[in-house]
């Protein structure tokens, strides 16, 4: 039987989860959130982008976590070994909110080296939603799906955990697709860019920061 979402005020009754335990190959390696983007890090921008759209947040990024500190977010490891993809860090969000905000249905997940995605990204997510607390929900815009900007039933976490030990494929749409699911369509981008663009190289970065003086983040 599905579940239906008790009325709420608002998002503050969600969890967000900031992914960052990518490799950052095409940087050069190491910490790509930590970059610096017009005067302060990249994780600065996401994490002002987030707080307002849900209540408790946590980090999915592996190794110390102390280079986070100042930050002041809790850090939450891949559950699951060997670099296993966005997915390992929804579940590493999952996790954490069984463990430390029981009460929550569910956790929003975004990129964190996406710094200009949309300011409504939580409520739209709801609205496509609907009352039922336990389906999936993916963003799209451009007609193109941005899956790691998703709302994610703290009820599938142990069907994720499955899925990412013991299946062939760790793909998300693998996962959603199995699953009840729905889209939150964000149309075509605007004069203020594409909501979504995310940062993988130096170019993307020198573009990104451009962007962020001219007031295109808005």
């Amino acid at each position: 039987m599905t579940r239906t979402a008790a009325p709420t005020s608002g998002q503050s009754g969600l969890a967000g989860c900031i992914l960052a335990g990518g490799l950052a190959r095409r940087m050069g390696g190491g910490d790509k959130p930590l970059l610096a983007l017009d005067g302060r890090p990249l994780l600065a921008h996401v994490i002002d982008r987030l707080a307002p759209q849900v209540g408790p947040m946590v980090l999915n990024a592996n190794g110390d976590a102390a280079r986070f500190a100042s930050f002041a977010l809790p850090v939450a490891a891949d559950p699951v070994e060997g670099f296993a993809g966005p997915l390992a860090g929804v579940l590493a969000g999952l996790r954490w909110a069984q463990t430390n905000r029981p009460e929550v249905p569910g956790v929003v997940s975004v990129a964190g080296d996406t710094p200009f995605f949309p300011t409504d990204l939580v409520t739209r997510l709801i609205s496509a939603r609907g009352a039922q607390v336990d389906r999936i929900v993916l963003a799209k815009a451009d007609g193109h799906l941005h899956p790691v900007f998703g709302y994610w039933p703290v009820a599938l976490a142990d069907a994720l955990e499955r899925f990412l030990r013991e299946a062939t494929t760790r793909k998300v749409l693998a996962f959603v697709d199995a699953h009840d699911n729905a889209i939150a369509d964000f149309g075509a981008s605007t004069g203020g860019g594409d909501p979504f663009f995310n940062i993988n190289t130096p170019e993307e970065l020198a573009e990104a920061s451009a962007r962020a003086r001219s007031g295109g983040s808005q």
